[in-house]
């Protein structure tokens, strides 16, 4: 298979899934703001949404949409703890998780990103993404991870998502259960692995 990936993006996730899933893989960077991969392909040629994560599959398809992404992977790897056997609420709860991240969060931080968005309209998104944020920090004061003790693909989500708090000058550093899990998370060797691979970390 094979992973395209912008670095820091959302792509982090499937990519933080792959390496914790064990199976083999490779990656390609995108540079989104040209749509070429760094081979020098057009990235609308291979997906015409021009986003990533896209995985490529052996059989040369693609499965786009990094929740999607990470629920392939987790099955394929036969991983019960990444995402729990389809059927039990235990997966649903990751899912629901993953829901949340997708709609609530994920989206949430794209006008923060947009410079044609004023100081007052970022502001309003901020503060409504800092109570999301209070919210699942207040979740987590019982739970090491989202769902419980075991680290799962909505683990890898939320920590794609929250290391964009810094380029958005949105404070979450005081959210002490959310950054307990965050440093958990950060401390996985393959979480340190994909980091690295993508040039976030030395």
């Amino acid at each position: 298979m094979k992973l395209y990936f912008s670095p820091g993006a959302c792509s982090l996730a499937p990519h933080i899934v792959l390496r914790e899933a064990g199976l083999p893989f490779t990656l390609e960077k995108v540079d989104l703001a040209k749509h070429t991969t760094a081979a020098g392909t057009d990235f609308y040629g291979i997906t015409t949404k021009g986003q990533v994560p896209l995985l490529q599959l052996d059989d040369g398809q693609v499965l786009s949409e990094g929740p999607v992404i990470c629920q392939y992977v987790a099955d394929q790897a036969g991983s019960t703890t990444l995402l729990p056997a389809a059927g039990t609420l235990a997966r649903y709860r990751v899912m629901e998780w993953q829901n949340f991240l997708t709609s609530e969060m994920h989206k949430s931080f794209s006008p923060l990103f947009n410079p044609a968005m004023d100081a007052a309209g970022k502001a309003v998104f901020s503060a409504a993404l800092r109570k999301k944020f209070e919210w699942i920090d207040s979740r987590l004061s019982d739970f090491q991870h989202l769902t419980g003790d075991a680290f799962t693909v909505a683990d890898a989500y939320l920590f794609a998502i929250a290391g964009w708090s810094k380029f958005v000058n949105l404070d979450i550093a005081d959210l002490r259960h959310l950054q307990r899990a965050l440093k958990q998370t950060s401390e996985r060797p393959a979480v340190q692995a994909a980091m690295r691979a993508e040039g976030l970390i030395s």
